[in-house]
């Protein structure tokens, strides 16, 4: 795996990026090239013809993210796959015919067209090699996971769901109902040994005693890579498991990097997206206003306290969605799917985050960041910091509008759900950059377009 923006991406991903960058790229270069002929060298360097066949190759890789071609996930379900990735020059064709009749001087004659059709077959090719080639065993890696218990049979069943990794598992020490002795798990060295792995993961849920540490030690260094599940999985899934986590990991891991410059930096970038935001925002925030008034009585913005950095409260503004007296019987409670507490122009406010538009003035006024964990009611921080181990952690940066978890996991209204939250949240504060900051606003305008995760 490589580590992009302080994210970890397969390299069989990137390389599918990579090569479908290329392959559109060529496409429409080739395009043109039969087009022009002898002049495609002027339409090239001197008629803006590479850059508009780099906006048509960017345009296509946002498609097909936006898509869920590069979602690993979706990998499975090759028809559904195909159909989306042909919904993909469909949108372009459509795209470039609206560009050529309002902006017809920024087209390349009949280049794009040949270009699009030499993407699709190029495209479909591409995907069927690829797909073929990825499941040959001589480009697997070999691995061996060490351990017993729940943690080592999810690291086992996340590496063969996920095929993306390139990875085999070619044994593990089992579902045992008691811990190994240290000879048991000597003996399970002779069989990585036997299995010529390249790589062991340990995911044992108590070493002292247990682990074979001068086995492990040979087979580093005969060139076998070994390494803890707490840092595999928070590369596999994006996410810390705070079960069997140890405090002597969070204390000596690599990030959780907070320095001056970095805090200032990330401060500048979230105060100037907000305000960007709020200037784009500006014409539709009066017809959002009128909608509420007329759909029900009560205040159109209302403020809630919200837990914010080093445990300080402050008060999150936001368009209000739910009838006025929505907690007047219930107390502190979170909503629902279908909770009838929320008005009608409330539920559309929410599936689309107008709602959120108020709280771009938290962040101006530096009670929240634009990326970062989302600020919980103290009611609800008091009672979950009891149930779930590390959850102040999450504390220890400013809230934001948007976050890693919310990009990555569905709107949550159970304990389980926040435990899952609070393990992107670790991610995110572990692994913190201004790269990953930019990453998570790109995915969540895919998130607010596709209207996914609102509730």
């Amino acid at each position: 795996m490589i580590r992009l923006f302080n994210v970890y991406y397969p390299v069989r991903t990137l390389i599918l990026l990579a090569g479908e960058a290329l392959i559109v790229w060529t496409s429409f270069l080739l395009g043109t090239v039969l087009q022009f002929r002898e002049d495609s060298y002027i339409v090239l360097n001197f008629e803006g013809g590479y850059y508009k066949i780099l906006l048509v190759t960017a345009f296509v890789l946002v498609c097909s993210h936006w898509f869920d071609l590069y979602d690993p996930a979706r990998f499975d379900a090759k028809g559904e796959l195909y159909f989306r990735l042909l919904l993909v020059p469909g949108l372009l064709a459509l795209f470039l015919a609206c560009t050529g009749f309002f902006f017809p001087k920024l087209m390349l004659g009949g280049s794009f067209l040949l270009g699009l059709i030499i993407l699709t077959l190029a495209l479909l090719g591409w995907r069927t090699a690829y797909y073929w080639l990825v499941q040959q065993p001589y480009l697997r890696e070999r691995v061996y996971v060490l351990g017993t218990g729940e943690r080592a049979q999810r690291v086992v069943q996340g590496l063969r769901q996920r095929g993306d990794l390139g990875v085999e598992v070619v044994g593990w020490t089992g579902n045992l109902s008691g811990l190994p002795t240290r000879e048991e798990s000597a003996a399970h060295m002779m069989e990585i040994s036997h299995h010529r792995v390249h790589r062991v993961i340990c995911a044992m849920p108590d070493r002292r005693g247990t682990l074979p540490v001068r086995e492990l030690l040979e087979l580093r260094l005969d060139g076998v890579k070994v390494e803890d599940a707490t840092s595999w999985l928070e590369k596999m899934s994006g996410r810390i498991e705070v079960d069997n986590l140890y405090p002597s990991w969070l204390i000596f891991a690599e990030g959780f990097r907070f320095s001056a410059g970095f805090m200032m930096m990330r401060r500048t970038l979230s105060f100037f997206v907000s305000l960007m935001g709020l200037i784009l925002v500006s014409p539709i925030i009066p017809f959002v206003i009128l909608a509420i008034r007329l759909d029900s009585k009560g205040p159109v913005v209302y403020k809630q306290e919200r837990v914010g950095r080093n445990n300080v409260p402050f008060f999150v503004y936001k368009f209000r969605t739910m009838r006025q007296d929505a907690e007047a019987k219930t107390g502190p409670v979170w909503a629902g799917q279908d909770d009838p507490r929320i008005t009608r122009i409330g539920r559309f406010l929410r599936s689309s985050r107008l709602d959120e538009i108020p709280q771009l003035w938290n962040v101006l006024r530096g009670d929240m960041a634009f990326v970062g964990p989302r600020p919980e009611r103290p009611e609800f921080v008091e009672w979950l910091t009891k149930e779930i181990p590390y959850y102040p952690v999450r504390h220890v940066v400013r809230p934001g509008v948007t976050g890693w978890a919310q990009v990555r996991y569905k709107y949550g209204n159970t304990v389980e759900d926040a435990k899952e939250k609070l393990q992107y949240d670790l991610f995110y504060i572990k692994n913190a950059s201004l790269g990953l900051d930019i990453l998570i606003m790109f995915q969540t305008v895919k998130t607010i377009v596709l209207r996914r995760g609102a509730q």
